[in-house]
């Protein structure tokens, strides 16, 4: 009870914003972790995991029976859920996932302007143990208990200084990296390799143009990059 204690009053107690100078070097940090291939290659499965998770939250959400969720090697990954193959409900499911890291990273930059760092953080690691449970294979098994490992390392043994340089870096990655999946996304379709992508799937629903549902993945993600610079204070 007291460790639970502890997590609780830690959780609650705010941490003074980090210098604005601070944070501008922060957030460059992890536009290096979107922007570097090299890098880029290994870090894009912590927005994978993400992206199938908002798959996975949209279908409950919308009364899809969740049957499970898969994460490739490769960085692609599949969640499948049960329901009316057409309709709102899946129209909303195959919405979520290139949308899902920027949502969550408005969110996070809202606790982190109220100083909620160490909090983020512990609700990051709830959701992915109950992501967890949903993983039906080895890699994503690993996957997502690589993130959570790290993520339960910065909120248990992390100074405030650390804890809070390692929320804001997050935040901002999955910002960022929201935008350069979208961008890939667009790429692969130009080049006739995504036919089977979440936009293309959208198209077949409802009779719109693939490029359109592009747009939109496009425009929630830049107005949550808008919204999450204001929470944060940095415009």
């Amino acid at each position: 009870m007291d460790v639970l204690r502890g997590i609780w009053e830690s959780m609650i107690e705010p941490h003074a914003p980090l210098p604005l100078q601070a944070a501008w070097l922060t957030i460059l940090a992890s536009a290096l972790l979107v922007l570097v291939p090299v890098i880029w290659h290994v870090t894009r499965h912590g927005i994978t995991i993400v992206h199938e998770g908002g798959h996975g939250v949209a279908a409950t959400l919308s009364g899809r029976r969740l049957s499970g969720i898969r994460l490739h090697s490769d960085t692609s990954g599949l969640t499948v859920s049960r329901g009316r193959p057409r309709g709102p409900g899946m129209v909303f499911t195959l919405m979520a996932g290139y949308t899902a890291p920027a949502v969550l990273g408005l969110g996070a930059a809202w606790l982190l302007g109220r100083g909620y760092d160490v909090g983020l953080l512990w609700l990051l690691l709830v959701a992915l143990v109950l992501l967890l449970v949903q993983i039906r294979n080895w890699f994503g098994l690993w996957s997502v208990l690589v993130a959570g490992a790290v993520i339960f390392a910065v909120s248990w043994f992390g100074s405030p200084l650390v804890q809070s340089v390692f929320a804001l870096a997050l935040t901002a990655f999955l910002l960022l990296g929201a935008l350069r999946t979208v961008m890939e996304l667009q790429r692969s379709r130009s080049r006739g390799s995504a036919a089977s992508s979440d936009a293309d799937q959208l198209a077949r629903l409802t009779h719109v143009p693939g490029i359109f549902w592009v747009g939109v993945f496009l425009a929630v993600d830049l107005a949550c990059v808008a919204l999450a610079a204001r929470f944060l204070g940095l415009v």
